[in-house]
Order: structure tokens, then sequence, then C-alpha cells
């Protein structure tokens, strides 16, 4: 069992709560470690589109609704106490508070918004060029923070334009990067010597020379977000979302995106299906009622 697991269940154990309830606590959440096991992800790095794929997975198996909110607000307390220990930046299951079972879908950036921020950091200070490459490469390629941080110069080819990208189970995939992520690749890589002091092979680092962390990056993207009055709720995901919608509203096929993903369930995938189809409804509406 995962460490982190084990830890919340003994805590869990020491609270005041009845037999049947730590009973049914600590079901929900072996249930769902193995769910996600399965799916050769770590608990302490999923998404929101995770929790909506195990929802979908309990109610294929017929669970009652009210043997589905339980678990989600199993879950939900489970990664109240991650981000209590610092482990995780951001409860995945913040959408679930309702206590319906909703399929709530995770916020995206349009494209005028992803501009913004992009073009938020101070490309003046070696601190805003690596920023901004950081950001762009996020949204080029789709990948997550802890792939990006853990990138190796070794890992980056700016001649063919593409990264290569070790995802769980360091299982590699090769992404493509766009024309703006590899000028600003360059721009970076310019004066990556100046603050790579220990003279490590990661892409990017900290100001302190060392490795960046996943609540490191996090506040930089909230930071810039407020800078570019971007008035949604935002995390270290958004990127990840808003290029997979993004590119399924410009004709990608979802397959394709589950690849450059790196998702092993196309389900997990199909969330995005969901909001694509979502905001191309409003979008018709928007464009053809009289009193839109």
């Amino acid at each position: 069992m995962n460490s982190f697991v084990d830890n919340y269940i003994a805590e869990l154990k020491n609270k005041s709560l009845s037999v049947n309830t730590l009973d049914a606590y600590i079901r929900d959440i072996k249930r769902f470690y193995e769910f996600v096991k399965e799916r050769d992800e770590k608990v302490e790095e999923i998404e929101v589109v995770t929790i909506m794929a195990y929802v979908q997975y309990l109610q294929k198996k017929g669970r009652a609704n009210s043997s589905i909110v339980r678990n989600v607000v199993s879950i939900r307390n489970f990664y109240k106490y991650l981000v209590r220990l610092g482990i995780k930046d951001d409860n995945p299951v913040i959408q679930y508070e309702s206590p319906k079972i909703k399929r709530n879908l995770p916020e995206i950036l349009t494209v005028d918004e992803v501009d913004k921020l992009l073009r938020s950091p101070d490309e003046s200070t070696n601190k805003g060029i690596r920023d901004r490459a950081m950001l762009e490469i996020m949204y080029a390629t789709g990948i997550k923070v802890t792939e990006m941080l853990n990138l190796t110069i070794y890992d980056v080819n700016l001649k063919l334009s593409y990264i290569k990208c070790k995802g769980i189970k360091e299982k590699e995939r090769i992404i493509p990067i766009g024309s703006y992520a590899v000028k600003c690749l360059e721009n970076y890589l310019k004066i990556r010597s100046k603050i790579n002091i220990y003279d490590l092979d990661f892409v990017f680092f900290n100001l302190q020379g060392t490795k960046m962390t996943r609540q490191g990056f996090w506040k930089l993207v909230k930071l810039y977000a407020k800078e570019a009055n971007i008035n949604k709720p935002i995390n270290s995901y958004t990127l990840r979302h808003s290029f997979a919608v993004h590119l399924l509203q410009n004709g990608a096929d979802i397959k394709t995106i589950q690849e450059l993903l790196g998702h092993r369930d196309m389900a997990t995938t199909q969330i995005y299906s969901g909001i694509y189809k979502k905001s191309k409804i409003a979008e018709v509406y928007k464009n053809t009622h009289p009193r839109a």
C-alpha cells in the first residue's frame, strides 16, 4: 500500500469515528487506491479527470448514489490531508463539494486568455525568460508539471522541434513543440547557464539553481494568472486541460490527444470531448439566439 494512504488510514484510526464510519472510509480509500494503481498513476499526482473517471467507474459498477457520494467525500478528505502536508498544492476533488454527484468539467482558458497568461512574464529578466519558456512548453505539449520539471537537456531537440517526455513507469513519448515554444526555449537556453550553478542536466531550475518543485511552479502560474486578470479558477493543470480542448476545437482526433497526454484509458481523454461539446453548444447559442 502507498505510504501516504497508510499514514492517512493511521490518522483516521486516531479520530473519534464510529466503527462503521471508519471501516467505510478505509474501504473507500483502499478501493480508490487500487483503481489508481490499475491505471499506473500515483495517488499524489492525479488530476480531476481521474476523479471523474473513478466516479464513472463506480456508476458502471451499479453503486448507489449514496455510496458514490460517500466515496467522493472520503477521497476529498484524503486529498485535504495531502494538501495540508504539502504533498499536493490543490485538491482535485474540490469540484465535487456538492452532495449531489455531478459530472463537473475542469476549467479551461480561451485562446486569448492563454495568450495573456503566456505573455505575462517580464522577459527583460532571466527569471521572466525562464518562466515564459516553462509556460510555453506546458501549453505547447500538454505535459504534466512533474514531467516538465523532470525534463533534461537530452530530452529536447530544437532542430526537429520535439521533446521526449517520460511519464508513468518511465514510459517515453515524443511530443512535437510549436514555433513559439521553440523560440522561447532557444532564448532560455542562452541564459540557462547563469542559473545552473550546480551544473545539473535538468532543463529548468529555481533561482537557487536546484530543481524546481511542483508547488514552486504552481505559485508562478497563480501569480501570472493574477497579473493577466484571468478571473477563473486556475491551477497547475489548467494549461494541460486547455491544450487538449483547443486541439479538439481545431480538429484533432481524440486518439491523438490521448497519446499526446499519455493517458492509458480513453475514458479519461473523453472528458475533454464533453468540455468541447459544452463550449460548442454555448457558442452556437450565443451566435444564433436573438437575445443571447
